[in-house]
């Protein structure tokens, strides 16, 4: 329910922060608002790195809003107050453990560092984020996420399976945010290896994607794909190959739907 409501937050946030249409901005702004007051009492971290995403989109089209200035205040830093109590330099990590939804917290870090001009937030985003990346890199280089089959605790084995998309799409928006904060073209590089991931370049090097359907498979499993094709896996593809606009990739363009 908790990740339903940040995601809420996010969404609302990036329709005020993007849509030309008034009459949506309007309602988006209404919900928007209206959901505030909830967010000083969220304790999970993963609930503030994703309602920092969405104010940050919120401040694209409002940034003089003292308001959610203050509040992107206090969530940027209580993820960063997390991560110098918990980090160590064989786990410069948040958490004891590598969940779900992973670069979101680096992600969240990185973007409110460049937009508060805070290098301490940014450096906190770029170290977790690089570290993040390496844990998640096969030995032939793909891209590997941590599996949802007993995740990654501090000192045991990452669990390689089962794969899920919310793991590619939200390293591909970090990676690129970090590419924008800091014009290091290794960060576009590591988006693309991530992405790919969708395409076939996996342990199984089969494709998530189902180009007869739009949609995207519910993950990997050791020996298969998980065939069903989830709301949750196609919408963190659909944004994923959004994002991956950016780049302005010829593979990628022939995905997207045309535009009269």
């Amino acid at each position: 329910m908790l990740m339903r409501k940040t995601r809420g937050i996010h969404a609302l946030g990036t329709v005020i922060g993007r849509s030309n249409d008034p009459g949506r901005t309007s309602l988006a702004s209404e919900l928007f608002h209206a959901a505030l007051p909830i967010v000083r009492e969220f304790t999970s971290p993963r609930a503030w790195a994703t309602t920092l995403l969405g104010i940050e989109e919120y401040l694209r089209a409002f940034e003089g809003d003292r308001r959610v200035q203050e509040l992107r205040g206090l969530l940027a830093d209580r993820l960063r107050d997390l991560h110098v109590r918990t980090a160590v330099p064989e786990w410069p990590w948040f958490e004891d453990r590598l969940t779900y939804a992973n670069a979101q917290l680096s992600h969240a870090l990185i973007v409110a560092g460049a937009r508060m001009a805070r290098a301490d937030f940014l450096a906190t985003g770029i170290e977790s984020l690089t570290w993040l990346d390496a844990v998640q890199r096969a030995p032939d280089g793909y891209f590997a996420p941590v599996g949802t089959n007993g995740f990654f605790v501090k000192g045991a084995q990452p669990a390689r399976f089962d794969q899920q998309p919310i793991e590619a799409a939200t390293m591909v928006a970090a990676c690129l945010d970090a590419a924008r904060a800091t014009g290091e073209p290794r960060w576009n590089e590591q988006a693309r290896r991530a992405f790919d991931w969708f395409l076939g370049q996996n342990h199984l090097r089969q494709w998530l994607y189902d180009a007869s359907t739009g949609g995207c498979r519910d993950g990997l499993h050791g020996e298969r794909v998980n065939e069903n094709q989830g709301a949750e896996s196609t919408l963190a593809f659909l944004i994923a190959l959004v994002d991956m606009r950016a780049l302005d990739r010829p593979e990628i363009s022939v995905l997207l739907p045309t535009r009269d």
